[in-house]
């Protein structure tokens, strides 16, 4: 990453902070644009060269965010069999949002705007993650690749659907591995 893509993604990073704690402390509906930027030490112009709105701000992920997720599929062998490259990967995914994730819910459990949202933290790694998939189905196989890609998410979504308000977030991990392991695939013997 060259000088001024750091730069951008420090710009970034800083509105992002500088939103993320006034949600915190006072709440999505009532945090400002302009209180955003006062915050970040950033004009109007520069918050929105970064980000479509407040709702970006609590969905939109960095660059490097990016690539990790990369990261996480390249990494995979070749030879392993699909759900356990699935089950690492979403694991490793949901991980890195150990931080942002549980405020992410809180936001959204008091925001009838965030809540209405049809965008979701996942919203793009769930299309790469399906396009990986796509990417190392065999031919004449691609109707049980794309059942184990939707499996998955759907574990996923039902760990997340089912995380309790007061359970911390190592109960969703315990949830999302039990959903996995309940959701596995049987395969058949000849």
């Amino acid at each position: 990453m060259n000088l001024r893509e750091r730069k951008k993604l420090a710009t970034w990073r800083a509105i992002r902070t500088a939103a993320l704690q006034l949600f915190e402390e006072q709440g999505y509906e009532t945090t400002t644009v302009e209180q955003i930027v006062a915050a970040a030490n950033v004009s109007r112009a520069t918050f929105f060269n970064y980000f479509a709105g407040k709702e970006a701000v609590v969905f939109d992920q960095d660059s490097e965010e990016r690539g990790a997720w990369q990261t996480l599929m390249d990494d995979r062998p070749a030879d392993e069999p699909l759900w356990e490259s699935l089950t690492a990967i979403l694991t490793g995914f949901l991980e890195s949002l150990r931080d942002r994730m549980p405020l992410q819910r809180r936001l959204k459990a008091q925001s009838p705007a965030l809540a209405q949202s049809g965008q979701n933290f996942g919203e793009a790694f769930f299309t790469e993650l399906r396009k990986w998939v796509a990417s190392r189905a065999t031919p004449g196989d691609e109707l049980t690749a794309t059942l184990q890609v939707n499996l998955a998410l759907a574990a996923a979504i039902t760990a997340y659907d089912t995380w309790p308000d007061d359970e911390p977030f190592d109960g969703f991990m315990q949830r999302l591995e039990q959903c996995l392991r309940e959701g596995r695939p049987v395969v058949a013997t000849g």
